[in-house]
């Protein structure tokens, strides 16, 4: 699987939060039947692993929130097929590196994300995007450095989803605007409108 290209394919990248592993589960499918298929589990409790276990035949997993060794080896165990974390964490690196699986390193500022790549992690997050500038900040990021692969996350309104990624972004990591709907429906209508209005 090449994760950039999917990714570029996808333009929306889904970051599913919730301690509950059936809202979880029905979340993901609400997302497959909108029309995504990759997506970020947050593995807030160690419950959500069961959650990722269940769904990781038919849908390509981002376990998210990933600290620890231990934390990764368990959701690969589960079905993972890509890690994410928050921060940039030599440890993870190893890990997917050994495991040959794609590693999202979470990086706030230029310097940040310039060193992950140097790392050669595909795809940094640019986390929090909203309290850094949004979308001027990825305009001027890729500016001078158009080579890094950048989701921009955090806070992020389906509104702004198109101007993201004609500032640079691979795609655009969404999270409680798309999947905090407590209605299932809701999640796959909106995914298939915000795919629509992406063609």
């Amino acid at each position: 699987m090449n994760l950039i290209e999917k990714l570029k394919k996808n333009k929306i990248f889904p970051i599913i939060r919730s301690d509950n592993p059936k809202d979880v589960t029905a979340k993901v499918y609400a997302l497959l039947e909108g029309g995504l298929d990759v997506m970020e589990i947050n593995v807030e409790t160690p419950q959500v692993f069961n959650a990722i276990k269940s769904v990781s035949n038919d849908a390509i997993i981002c376990a998210g929130g990933m600290i620890t060794s231990i934390q990764a080896k368990t959701a690969i165990d589960c079905g993972a097929r890509i890690l994410s974390s928050p921060i940039f964490q030599t440890n993870l690196l190893k890990i997917s590196k050994d495991k040959r699986l794609p590693l999202i390193a979470g990086t706030s500022t230029a310097n940040e994300a310039y060193n992950a790549w140097k790392c050669r992690i595909p795809v940094v997050k640019i986390y929090p995007v909203t309290a850094m500038g949004g979308v001027e900040y990825i305009e001027n990021m890729l500016r001078p450095m158009p080579f890094l692969n950048v989701i921009p996350q955090g806070n992020v309104k389906l509104t702004e989803v198109k101007s993201y990624i004609e500032a640079g972004a691979v795609a655009v990591g969404i999270g409680r605007h798309l999947t905090g709907f407590s209605n299932y429906t809701d999640i796959t209508k909106c995914t298939k409108d915000l795919l629509e209005s992406l063609k």
